[in-house]
């Protein structure tokens, strides 16, 4: 059996797309060599590794066993080709996940800061949390950088910064007058949110809305700018991060209601239990943690 690094390059670029058509464009490569490499590949291997459902190909068991493996050696080799240059800097193109909050708000400052740990720019995609960790499930991304709770078993989630969950209202509200509220005296109030599968929301629903004992939906918005907007506009109130509205409440554009307790909210940086972590990713992780002992720009709180 001589397996070829190309090979498994091709594979594990299928695997990502799960479409032929699309690994040939990443792989500058025509669809039909892409198609004969991994042909050759389960030849190879003496056995299938996708189910051929047109036009998608989706990873059977022997393929999601290989996926690791071909992701690991294929990121390893990155790094024993750049082992050897005199600067030694890292390489490779980091694929960085963040949920919404954290990628509008604190992730530019954090790229900003770090372009030395990172080496190339790295290729970022900003979506809730459900849908990020699906796709480091998948290997679609080396890390992200989560607002919400990690629920995927093969996902490893640290405890990051620190962030607040805030009841905003506009300035004229009549509650925005009061000295302290319970969260009952929010029932009946019309609710601005976020999409079911955010962390935002996923928080509304374990910690607001079991207190209320009557509350009425308004909009669902994917985008918080839309969520604070809508507020300013009066057609609601809403649950928010503290990081996401300090702008708009230093501006008076909008306040957060005084309520008789607070909710913190862990952010968190998150990866597949089996990826191998590269130069660039190690350096940037390291870059992240280092944020936690340093109560600047980056301190949520």
């Amino acid at each position: 059996m001589k397996l070829t690094l190309q090979q498994l390059k091709v594979f594990a670029t299928i695997a990502r797309y799960g479409n032929l058509g699309l690994a040939a464009n990443e792989l500058c490569l025509s669809k039909g060599a892409v198609s004969q490499s991994l042909q050759e590949l389960e030849r190879q291997l003496s056995t299938p590794l996708f189910d051929r459902i047109h036009p998608r190909l989706q990873l059977n068991n022997e393929g999601r066993l290989l996926q690791p493996a071909a992701e690991e050696l294929l990121t390893r080799m990155l790094d024993i080709e750049n082992l050897f240059r005199p600067d030694a800097e890292p390489s490779g193109q980091l694929r960085l996940g963040a949920s919404q909050t954290i990628g509008n708000y604190l992730l530019p400052t954090l790229l900003a800061s770090s372009k030395q740990e990172l080496g190339l720019p790295p290729k970022v995609t900003i979506n809730n949390t459900q849908l990020l960790c699906h796709a480091l499930a998948n290997f679609e991304l080396d890390m992200a950088l989560i607002e919400g709770e990690n629920h995927h078993p093969d996902l490893l989630a640290e405890p990051w910064l620190q962030d607040e969950m805030l009841v905003v209202a506009p300035p004229g509200h009549p509650l925005a007058s009061k000295k302290e509220l319970s969260l009952s005296r929010l029932g009946g109030e019309t609710w601005v949110l976020r999409e079911a599968q955010s962390g935002s929301r996923e928080q509304f629903i374990q910690q607001i809305q079991p207190k209320l004992p009557r509350w009425q939906p308004g909009l669902e918005l994917n985008t918080l700018e839309a969520v604070m907007l809508a507020v300013e506009k009066g057609l609601g109130i809403s649950f928010i991060s503290r990081l996401a509205v300090s702008d708009r409440l230093k501006d008076g554009r909008l306040v957060a209601l005084p309520l008789s307790r607070r909710f913190p909210r862990q952010l968190s940086l998150i990866w597949h239990k089996q990826k191998y972590h590269s130069t660039s990713l190690r350096h940037f992780i390291h870059f992240c943690r280092a944020q936690m002992k340093d109560a600047g720009v980056f301190n949520a709180d």
